[in-house]
């Protein structure tokens, strides 16, 4: 059997999570409800009459997504390749689509990827070696 690479495992996990947070940002401006309207009211301002909420986790969605894929630009970049900033930047992804009823599953697939990231990083694993997307541009780009 073959060695689990955790960090691509996590990268899936967080590119599924990415692009359930879009879909649940676009569904939220049509039904817009916070996720805790049961236990208070004070939140509803995030989501109507302005959706400040929603745009969020568009945003998020589309940033998780652009790094996980990865686009182009952000390719074999330190950004890229930093688990740390993504055990950093992940957390407030999750709680901007845990605050959106139609994020819920978006804030556990997170955490279920910033979990699987966390277990790579303390066995030391890396995300890509710069030398990959040197190999990658040589003959893709």
């Amino acid at each position: 059997m073959g060695k689990l690479i955790k960090n691509h495992w996590a990268r899936l996990i967080v590119l599924t999570a990415g692009v359930y947070q879009v879909l649940a940002g676009i569904h939220g401006f049509f039904w817009p409800k916070i996720f805790w309207d049961f236990l208070t009211k004070n939140l509803d301002g995030a989501v109507k009459p302005i959706p400040v909420l929603q745009t969020l986790n568009v945003v998020f969605g589309i940033i998780m997504v652009a790094w996980e894929w990865p686009l182009p630009l952000l390719a074999g970049s330190s950004m890229h390749r930093s688990i740390e900033l993504r055990l950093v930047l992940i957390p407030i992804g999750a709680l901007a689509a845990a605050l959106l009823y139609q994020g819920t599953n978006a804030a556990l697939y997170y955490l279920i990827g910033m979990i699987v990231y966390f277990w790579a990083y303390s066995e030391g694993e890396v995300s890509f070696p710069s030398q990959f997307f040197n190999y990658l541009q040589k003959y893709i780009y």
